[in-house]
Formats: C-alpha cells, sequence, structure tokens
C-alpha cells in the first residue's frame, strides 16, 4: 500500500512541477505559443525517457526484486536534490538566458527546471509494475499508471488552490522538493521489505539530505534570492512592499526608499516581470497611458455619464473618470489586482465598483449600455488569444449606447508592423470608425498605441482640459491628441482577421510578444523576477 501511496505522490509532483515551471518562467520569457511548446514539449520528453529508462532497469536481468526496490526508494530523493540544484542556479541563470535567446532560451530553462526530477519520478512507474510483477502476479500495470495519474490530477488540485495563492513560485518549489525526499525516507523507514535492503543506509542519507537542503534554502530564501532587499531600478532604490498571488500571476508592490511603509511613497505596480504602472508620492500616476486613456474618453465623448473599464491594475483610470462623477464600473478576474489596488493605490469600491470576472464573460452578458469602455487588458506580452478575436469585438459593439466609443491602450512593435495590422483589421471589421494615437517616444521600437473605436462615425474630438498631469507627460500628451495617426493601408497591411474559431496570426502575435519581453528582461533585475 505505501508503494502505490508514493506513486501517488509522485505523479501529483510531476504535473506540480509542470504547473510551477510555466509561473516561473513567465517573467523571464514571457507568457507565448512559444513558451508553452517549450513547455509541454521538454515534459513529454522527459517522461518518455523516464518511462523508457525504468523499463530498461525493470527488464535488465541483472537487477534483482531487492535492487529494483532500492532503486524505487530512493528515486525520489534523487529527484528532490535535482530540483534543490535547478532552484540555486536558476535565480541567476535565468535573466541571461532570456537576454541570450527567448526561444532556446526557454528550452533550456525547461530542461533546467524539470528534466531531471520528471526521469527520475518518470522511470518509478515501471520499477514498480516490476516490483509487484515479481511479488505478486502481474504487476497491475494498469492501476499503478491509473493511481500515478489520479495523483497528477490531485497534484494540479493541490497546487493551484494550496500553494500558488499562498507561497512564491520559488518557495512552493522547494516544498514540492521536500516531498519528494521525505517519500524516500518512508519507504525505507516503513515498508517491511525495504529494512533487509544491502543500500537501506545510504538510500536514507540520500533521503536526509534531500529533504534538509530544500527546506534550508527555503529557510532562507529571501536572503538567497535578493527578492526582500533593495533593488536597483530605473535609476532608484526599490523594496518590495507587497507581494500579492494568485492563479493568474504574481502583482508586487514596489516602494521607492526605505520609508516606513503605509505612507506618501513612490511606488511601482510590478507585475509578472513588467512594470504596469507608476505612482508618485503625490497619488498622482507617473505611467503616460492613465492620462492618455482619460484624455481620449473625454475628448472624444465629452458628455460621458457611465464607463466600464476592462482591467484594474492599480486603479488610477478608473479613479480619475469617477472623480469627474462619471458613473465608473471596472472588470478584473484577477484577484491579486483588487488586493493591491485596495491596500496600496486607495481603492474606493463604492465610487468604482469591481466586477471580479473574465472580461470576455462580462461583456458577452453586458448588463447595460455604456457610453465608453476602457480596454486596457492589453500587456506588452501574453494577452490571452480571446481577447483580441472578432467575437470579442463583436461583443464589445453591442456593449455600446448610441455613438458610445472603445478606448483601447495597446501595444505595436514598430519593427514587425504585421502583427498590429492583425489587431486593426480584426477590429474594422466590428468597430470601423477608427482614431489612432501614439506617443512620440524617441527611438521606441515598442510603444502604448491608443484607438478610439466606434460602429458609427466619430465626433470631432473636443478639447480637454486636465491640470493635474505631470510636466514630464504634458507635452507629450497634449502633442499626441493634436496629431492622430493617418490611418494609411500601409497600417492594415498583411493584417488577417482573427477569430475565436481560427487564429492565422498566432505565430506573429508570438514574435511580436517575444521581442517585448526580450527588450524589457535586459534591464530588470533578477531579484524581481523571482516569484
Amino acid at each position: 500500500m505505501l508503494l502505490q501511496t508514493i506513486i501517488f505522490i509522485t505523479g501529483g509532483a510531476i504535473l506540480a512541477l509542470e504547473l510551477l515551471a510555466s509561473r516561473i518562467m513567465t517573467p523571464y520569457f514571457g507568457v507565448s505559443l512559444y513558451i508553452w511548446t517549450g513547455i509541454l514539449s521538454i515534459t513529454l520528453i522527459a517522461l518518455a525517457v523516464g518511462y523508457w529508462t525504468g523499463g530498461k532497469l525493470a527488464n535488465s536481468r541483472k537487477l534483482e526484486g531487492s535492487r529494483l526496490l532500492e532503486l524505487y526508494c530512493v528515486l525520489p530523493a534523487v529527484a528532490a536534490l535535482c530540483i534543490f540544484a535547478a532552484c540555486l542556479i536558476y535565480p541567476s541563470l535565468f535573466a541571461p538566458l532570456a537576454g541570450w535567446s527567448l526561444v532556446t532560451g526557454a528550452f533550456v530553462a525547461c530542461t533546467i527546471l524539470l528534466a531531471a526530477p520528471l526521469i527520475a519520478t518518470s522511470a518509478m512507474n515501471p520499477l514498480l509494475v516490476a516490483i509487484q510483477k515479481r511479488g505478486d502476479g502481474d504487476g497491475g500495470s494498469g492501476q499503478v499508471f491509473f493511481v500515478s495519474t489520479i495523483g497528477s490530477v490531485a497534484g494540479v488540485l493541490v497546487t493551484a488552490f494550496g500553494l500558488i495563492p499562498y507561497v512564491s513560485n520559488y518557495d512552493a518549489v522547494l516544498i514540492v522538493a521536500a516531498l519528494l525526499a521525505a517519500l524516500s525516507l518512508a519507504a525505507v523507514l516503513i515498508e517491511p521489505k525495504a529494512k533487509t535492503l544491502k543500500r537501506r543506509a545510504a538510500i536514507i542519507v540520500t533521503g536526509a539530505i534531500g529533504l534538509l537542503a530544500p527546506l534550508l534554502l527555503l529557510w532562507q530564501a529571501d536572503a538567497y534570492t535578493g527578492r526582500a532587499g533593495m533593488v536597483h531600478y530605473q535609476g532608484a532604490q526599490w523594496r518590495v512592499e507587497g507581494t500579492f498571488r494568485s492563479l493568474f500571476g504574481t502583482v508586487k508592490i514596489l516602494r521607492q526608499g526605505v520609508d516606513a511603509a503605509g505612507g506618501p511613497a513612490n511606488r511601482m505596480y510590478f507585475q509578472d516581470g513588467l512594470t504596469q504602472n507608476g505612482i508618485e508620492a503625490s497619488g498622482r500616476s507617473s505611467s503616460f497611458y492613465t492620462y492618455a486613456l482619460e484624455a481620449l474618453t473625454m475628448a472624444y465623448r465629452p458628455d460621458v455619464m457611465n464607463v466600464l473599464v476592462l482591467g484594474l491594475g492599480a486603479g488610477m483610470t478608473p479613479a480619475r473618470l469617477a472623480a469627474r462623477d462619471i458613473r465608473t464600473e471596472v472588470v478584473e478576474i484577477d484577484p491579486a489586482s483588487l488586493q493591491a489596488a485596495r491596500r496600496f493605490f486607495a481603492l474606493d469600491e463604492k465610487k468604482t465598483p469591481v466586477y471580479q470576472t473574465d472580461a470576455r464573460t462580462f461583456v458577452r452578458a453586458c448588463p447595460r449600455a455604456y457610453d465608453v469602455l476602457i480596454v486596457d487588458l492589453f500587456h506588452g506580452d501574453g494577452t490571452p488569444d480571446y481577447l483580441i478575436t472578432r467575437d470579442f469585438f463583436r461583443d464589445l459593439r453591442r456593449c455600446l449606447g448610441k455613438d458610445g466609443i472603445a478606448v483601447f491602450n495597446t501595444f505595436a512593435d514598430l519593427r514587425n508592423p504585421v502583427s498590429y495590422a492583425h489587431l486593426l483589421v480584426t477590429l474594422k471589421s466590428e468597430l470601423p470608425h477608427l482614431a489612432l494615437f501614439r506617443p512620440a517616444y524617441e527611438g521606441a521600437t515598442h510603444t502604448n498605441s491608443f484607438i478610439v473605436a466606434s460602429a458609427s462615425a466619430l465626433r470631432q474630438p473636443e478639447r480637454v482640459t486636465m491640470d493635474y498631469v505631470p510636466p514630464a507627460k504634458e507635452t507629450m500628451l497634449w502633442d499626441m491628441l493634436a496629431a492622430p495617426m493617418p490611418l494609411a493601408a500601409k497600417l492594415f497591411e498583411g493584417g488577417q482577421i482573427i477569430t475565436d474559431a481560427h487564429n492565422r496570426a498566432t505565430l506573429d502575435l508570438a514574435y511580436m510578444q517575444s521581442v517585448y519581453r526580450h527588450a524589457v528582461i535586459g534591464f530588470t533585475p533578477p531579484e524581481l523576477l523571482v516569484n
């Protein structure tokens, strides 16, 4: 029974490691087709090698029953030591890997995190079949793989709902390592058949080291990774003031300087390797896009009565609109964002009620018609495909009232214009009247790109008054509003309509996302990337 329990838990560890690897890699390599290709490929290769290796060992005539049991008992501890070694090196290695090559680096990173522990744990399945066959008939191979697979399901559930929301990904992997090592100790100390093994003492030592090493690193994780100390970033010294985890990612609130927590300070909203917003000690946003979204809203719909904002972040744009006595509602799927906005950015849900749900689901069953929809769901990389399809934009159109407009904060790769052409062509198929604005960042190759879209002809924009824009942003904002980009045919060249059923632009979009992540990773301190 104990041996079956061990295979159940190792099956859970396999899927736990795969899930955690995807989250560990996100700040370094982003979330794209390339990254998931690497994770799935390395996982399947490692499992195949493990099953093959375990099968070869099980069929070897040189290994008798007791030797197979020794291998079965020691392999969880071997996997634990491999995970421990990976945790020692990846915090300092993954950033250079991403800077070298995002795609190839992701495959190497997957190999470092997953290959050895998955080979070791998957090799245990055929070993257990052989152990049972030599002692109890046919070995029950079907039962062994059934138990392992059910364990994998349990591992996903425990990791998703029991580890990820409460501990860092780094800590969670070390916990998995410690658990695996404990299995080796349990096997040799409790299993009756293991008490006569020749190498029992060696297995106990290996298991003890495999248990103590990750626990020691877990104890010293903050000091080892530097994630709790001062970090030099964007020309200033920052400290992580708060961390919020959910199934959707990790939000870190960075505080400038070393003043007592809770008081006025410059803060940064940092999520999975990307700066999403900056907030000055005065409470003003230091991010250009927040003022651009507000200004475009007021310029094209000065009579706006109600606004729906898709994407909360730090909540700066909804707060500014609510301060104008505009009924402002927000949709945000990530509880981590909501918690961060409440704790650090004075989110007032009486003025800006927040619906915690998926944006796509909400607009499909839109409760009312809105004058303005602000779509702030796009990241430099990692925007889900289902939020850039014609089907989604059709739902947005239905959510708009008469002469309603949608204002988008998007990102354009100026060196790869076809990726943005897909978005423009798809959006125009449902909201055909467009205005496009881009700030004039000198030398920028990847920039915010703001779109105003409507099903009906856009009004002539009116002059907007905003006397609270930081001086560093003011000139750029008014210059941008005064000069919308001509919608030349070249902007749409090569663009294809994306639908839920068919996304022919997947590779172009994945390439754009990888280019952005590659640029960002070069100047982000490794300490901030360890989640």
